[in-house]
């Protein structure tokens, strides 16, 4: 029995090591006081300097913004509309989205493997009926499902990455749909971030509710149902397969 636990030991360390270096360097961020950093009023303290080196090394600048932002995300900070916004304001709207989804993408997907590594086999082997049908719909319709989520910005950033990974869903799945479901909504921020010079020196701060206001939210709506659409067809499909079969 000793030579059991043994050898479980290094297993489950192989297993857990890259979740549990997440959470580390996650909570030495919170302990440092670097998600203080993630705010409006930091952004305006330093745009200056900011502005002036991204017009010195554009590209380093855009390298680094893109680590942050990944690094942002896989530690599940808060602040991530603080660096889309940042993103819209230092490259200007489209390359400010486009760093923005590249780096959301990249840090969401590093958390999902790493939450995937650490515990989902746990999970499958101790799933329920209930939970496999579940694996099993996501497997099929995973992306549609999360494409549907990923749109209408109202689930938690971090819990739309954990779930999936946990529930067993397939990796290309989930980076497919993060990255298209991610793109309307980064675009909206990373375009307030484009007249946020103007925003703080005015004295004000941008309206990041912009995106829950009908113009902006019923077309995300839209493309969410037209999403579900996609998972409810093909499980028609398989049906009508299975039927003439």
């Amino acid at each position: 029995m000793a030579a059991h636990h043994d050898a479980a030991a290094p297993a489950a360390w192989r297993r857990l090591w890259p979740l549990a270096l997440i959470a580390a360097a996650a909570a030495l961020a919170y302990a440092l006081g670097l998600h203080r950093w993630l705010s409006f009023e930091s952004l305006g303290a330093h745009r200056a300097a900011l502005a002036g080196f991204v017009s010195a090394s554009p590209v380093l600048a855009a390298l680094l913004y893109v680590a942050a932002y990944v690094v942002v995300v896989a530690f599940s900070l808060p602040g991530g509309a603080v660096m889309t916004v940042a993103g819209g304001f230092l490259f200007g709207p489209w390359l400010g989205a486009a760093l923005a989804v590249a780096g959301a993408t990249l840090g969401a997907s590093a958390l999902f493997l790493a939450a995937r590594h650490a515990l989902a086999e746990t999970l499958a082997r101790r799933a329920g009926p209930l939970l496999g049908r579940v694996r099993d719909e996501l497997r099929r319709d995973g992306f549609w499902y999360l494409l549907s989520i990923r749109l209408i910005p109202v689930v938690p950033f971090w819990l739309a990455n954990l779930a999936p990974a946990l529930a067993g869903m397939p990796f290309p799945a989930y980076a497919a749909a993060t990255l298209i479901g991610i793109v309307p909504g980064t675009a909206v921020f990373a375009g307030i971030g484009a007249g946020l010079g103007q925003i703080l020196d005015a004295g004000g701060r941008p309206d990041l509710s912009v995106i829950f206001s009908p113009g902006v939210l019923l077309p995300l709506v839209g493309l969410a149902a037209l999403s579900l659409l996609g998972a409810v067809g093909g499980r028609y499909l398989r049906a009508r397969r299975r039927a003439s079969n």
